[in-house]
This record gives C-alpha cells, structure tokens and sequence, in this order.
C-alpha cells in the first residue's frame, strides 16, 4: 500500500511541475519598471515597514533554532536579502499595494501576494535606497542590542538613512496612477517559492536564480557580458558592425535554444506521467480482477 501511494504522489508531482512549465513560458502579464519618481513620497513609510520586516524575522529564526541563539552571520543574511525580490526575506514587498490618497501616497498591506510590476519594484527601489550599504550595520545593531521595533526604526530610519528626517513632499496632481493590485493565483505563488528555494542548491554551483519576470522577456542575465562586449568593441570600431551582428545572432539562437528545451523538457514529464498513469491503472484492474475471483470461489459452498 505504500508503494501505491509513493506512486501516485509521483506522478501529481509530474503533472504538477509539467503543468507549471508552460505557464511560465506563454504568460503575458504586464512587467513594469520601478517608478523612482514616486520613492520620495514613499521612503519613509517603506522605512518604517523595513524595520518591522526585520525585527519579525529575526525572531522568527531565533524562535526556530531555540534554545540556539541566532548569529550575526545569519542577522547580516537577513539584512542582505529582504529588500531583493528574488529572495524569500523581500516576499514582504509582494503584499503592499501604493494608494494615492489626496497628495500623499499610503502603502496599504494586503493578505496575499500580488504580481510584482512597476509598484512592486519601486517599493524594492526604496528599500535599496534606505538599506544602501547600512546592512551589516543594522545587523550588528540588532545583533549586539536587540532592540525592539520602536528603536530599531529610530536607528534605521533617522539615524542610519534618515529617510524619516523630513516631511514627504505632496504629490503631483498630474501624477499617472499605478497599476490596481492584483493578487496571485495559489499555484503562481507556490511556484515562485520553489523557485526561490532552489537558488543555491548544493550540486548546482553554476545554477542562477530567474524570476518570472526575467522567462517573460527572456532576459537572462547576459547585461554585465553585453557592457564587457561593448568595452572590447570601442578597441576595434572598424570590426564593430560585424561583432554586434554575430553577437546578435548568438544571443537569439542560445535563447531559443534554452525555450525550446524548457518546453520539450514538459512535455517529455507529461508522456512519462501519462506512461505512469497508465500503468498503476492497468495493474489496479488486475488487481481488483483477482480478489474478485478469489471473493468468488470462497463464497462457493463445499461439496
């Protein structure tokens, strides 16, 4: 009975996964930009929200690892990751939407994620913008003192960046609204916590983490190659058209190449699922058909 079950929890993880692999492929939801011109009205308050974010998060572990204490090595971790979207520590950011309200602009916290576009990554922006290269001082901060939110917000918010040293200015009457929050479905959300859990697996030393915004564009990571290439190229301008032509090609192959194997990779799980499925079907009917016929010819009376 355990080998059935281990069987049938396969074969949903298959057709699970292989289901995703599409979806992450032909989606065509709206990315956006970060909107820095909106950071000024919001610094503050994504401050303030910061500080809270990592006093619950340092508790939370120190909680999870009692009555181990929590090291600053792990405090500086923290620090490093919870205004980078592509870590778990920032999914805070994925719940707060941007609320014009008169000439201020609220951030309104909600109980779900939503999908990150231009909100989502001006507030990303700002939390970078505050944390700066403040991380390992707040951690050794919280480390060393172990201060509750109030002081911790001081220390982060007025002392270390000062984003709460001043009066937001109004906002612009002409500003162009921002995007309605959108929540994620359950499976979106799941699988970008995958996701983010398989960055820096062991045994993937070369592995690099996309978000699902990067798979929508195709944008691989190749931006800091291209700003080395374009180096190189101003050293030989007579050869620059043809490096840039060859350049462009290879790039547009490699990323064909990597899409069509991603899909050909799902569809390989969805026949080997349906083999599977196939399978456990066939061997439950013949193992039904015997216990029938062992049913019957012992409800046969004896002679």
């Amino acid at each position: 009975m355990a080998k059935i079950v281990e069987i049938f929890v396969l074969v949903f993880s298959i057709l699970l996964i292989s289901s995703w692999l599409p979806i992450s492929l032909s989606s065509k939801k709206p990315v956006g930009a970060a909107r820095r011109e909106d950071i000024p009205y919001i610094k503050c308050q994504v401050c303030e929200k910061l500080a809270n974010q990592l006093y619950q998060q340092v508790q939370t572990k120190q909680t999870q690892i009692s009555p181990k204490k929590i090291s600053e090595y792990e405090i500086i971790e923290m620090s490093e990751n919870v205004c980078n979207l592509k870590k778990q520590e920032a999914d805070w950011i994925l719940k707060i939407d941007i609320v014009e309200q008169g000439d201020k602009l609220e951030l309104v916290e909600h109980d779900s994620e939503g999908q990150c576009n231009s909100e989502c990554k001006t507030i990303e922006r700002a939390c970078q913008e505050v944390m700066g290269y403040s991380d390992t001082d707040v951690a050794e901060y919280l480390y060393k003192h172990k201060p509750q939110i109030d002081s911790l917000t001081h220390f982060l918010c007025n002392k270390l960046s000062k984003s709460c040293t001043n009066k937001p200015p109004p906002v612009p009457k002409d500003r162009t609204p921002g995007e309605p929050f959108f929540p994620k479905s359950s499976k979106e959300a799941e699988m970008d916590k995958i996701l983010k859990s398989m960055e820096g697996m062991p045994g993937a030393p070369g592995m690099k983490m996309f978000s699902k915004e990067d798979l929508m564009n195709k944008n691989f990571g190749d931006e800091d190659a291209d700003e080395d290439d374009d180096e190189d190229e101003a050293d030989f301008p007579s050869k620059l058209g043809k490096v840039l032509r060859e350049k462009t090609n290879t790039k547009s192959d490699w990323k064909q190449t990597i899409t069509r194997k991603v899909v050909e990779t799902g569809e390989t799980l969805k026949r080997h699922a349906n083999k599977v499925s196939n399978r456990i079907e066939k061997w439950w009917k013949g193992k039904k058909s015997s216990l029938k016929k062992k049913n019957s010819k012992s409800s046969k009376p004896e002679l």
